[in-house]
């Protein structure tokens, strides 16, 4: 019987830092993984794989990826880390996507999901860190103002179910880099 991989999910708004934060962490601890979705999705289409040919159709086409073929190559990833702790970012970004992996957890009960972490920054922290001096000219404004929008649409019915389930953890993103990434690191030792 293979032993637990212990999970933990980093949600936040883009410009949050999440997956700076993430990859920090990994490289200070060699026991954690951190893998970003779409390093995941690269990797499976990099190793040749017949699902990493199906997802090379659709990302190719510019087309989104099935959530089914997303949540195999994630529990793929995991079940094959070189370590028992794996952080992912940017996972889930809908409801659909929290659904989906909650319902392939319930029947792999070798992956436990520890915790999800937000880090939460406000709209003005965000905006400045992503569009910078840019932030005067409409296009870019307008992507962040989309890409806000996708991650907050779906934000209060993610945080209120991992909420119910006791593992919704809030980390404020406004500080340094490494306040965030010592809060972050301290959390996820006291977990595993």
């Amino acid at each position: 019987m293979s032993h637990t991989k212990k999970l933990f999910l980093i949600i936040g708004a883009p410009g949050s830092g999440k997956t700076t934060d993430a990859e920090l962490i990994a490289k200070n601890n060699a026991n954690i993984t951190h893998y970003s979705t779409g390093d995941m999705l690269r990797a499976e289409v990099a190793s040749g794989s017949q699902r990493g040919k199906e997802i090379h159709k659709y990302i190719s086409k510019g087309e989104i990826v099935p959530i089914n073929i997303v949540i195999e190559t994630i529990i793929n990833a995991i079940k094959t880390s070189p370590t028992d702790i794996i952080i992912i970012d940017g996972y889930p970004r809908s409801v659909e996507q929290m659904l989906a992996l909650d319902k392939y957890l319930q029947e792999h009960k070798d992956i436990e999901l520890v915790s999800v972490i937000e880090v939460k920054v406000s709209e003005e922290t965000a905006r400045n860190r992503v569009l910078g001096r840019a932030r005067g000219e409409d296009d870019n404004n307008e992507v962040f103002n989309n890409r806000m929008r996708v991650y907050t649409e779906p934000l209060q019915q993610i945080r209120d179910f991992y909420t119910k389930k006791g593992i919704l953890k809030t980390i404020s993103g406004e500080g340094s880099i490494e306040t965030i990434v010592s809060e972050m690191e301290e959390f996820i030792q006291s977990k595993i």
